[in-house]
């Protein structure tokens, strides 16, 4: 209901602060990084912060591994919660942390929630550089592993991200059955 000249005025402060950005095509608008940071910082504010860290403790304490909870960002997969494990040695990848799709299992189970048009685009549009001799270089091969995850529900890192390193994670979602996060 607000005139078209106050919302091009909003939408022109907001991406001069950096909650919105203009997609490739420079037509639409999205969410930018301080929006998601905003986001991000509601959701650990929040009461849902308790009750997901108290699940993250509860697997860490079933599996006796570290437990991450992972959300996509522009370039990867970002990090928002962590219970560590308390091996004398382990993977040190703090809160904050961005990994790369196609490497990881939180990665490759985001991209496996993509519908497959927006899927495939995805996948012949990242760069996938080697970061193992694991690591999927190809799109037509990590768009084949990307369609069986998604049939089983769950994706595995056999050290494509790192040598000696092994995931496995599960996407959460909405009542919608959206993608949210990944439990990893």
């Amino acid at each position: 209901g607000l005139p078209k000249q106050t919302i091009h005025r909003l939408c022109a402060t907001l991406v001069e602060e950096g909650f919105l950005a203009y997609e490739p095509s420079g037509k639409r608008l999205r969410a930018a990084r301080r929006a998601r940071l905003l986001g991000a910082g509601l959701l650990h504010s929040s009461r849902d912060h308790i009750l997901r860290r108290q699940i993250l403790v509860e697997l860490a304490s079933k599996t006796k591994e570290t437990i991450n909870f992972v959300v996509p960002e522009d370039d990867g997969m970002s990090y928002l919660d962590r219970v560590e494990t308390d091996w004398a040695f382990r993977v040190q990848l703090p809160i904050g942390t961005h990994v790369p799709f196609h490497c990881t299992a939180s990665g490759k189970v985001f991209l496996a929630s993509l519908e497959n048009k927006k899927r495939k685009a995805f996948t012949r549009g990242l760069v996938l550089d080697q970061r193992t001799p694991k690591t999927i270089t190809d799109p037509d091969r990590l768009y084949t592993e990307l369609s069986t995850i998604t049939r089983q529900g769950y994706a595995i890192d056999d050290e494509e991200f790192m040598d000696g390193m092994v995931a496995i994670a599960v996407p959460v979602k909405d009542d919608d059955g959206r993608f949210l996060a990944a439990i990893a």
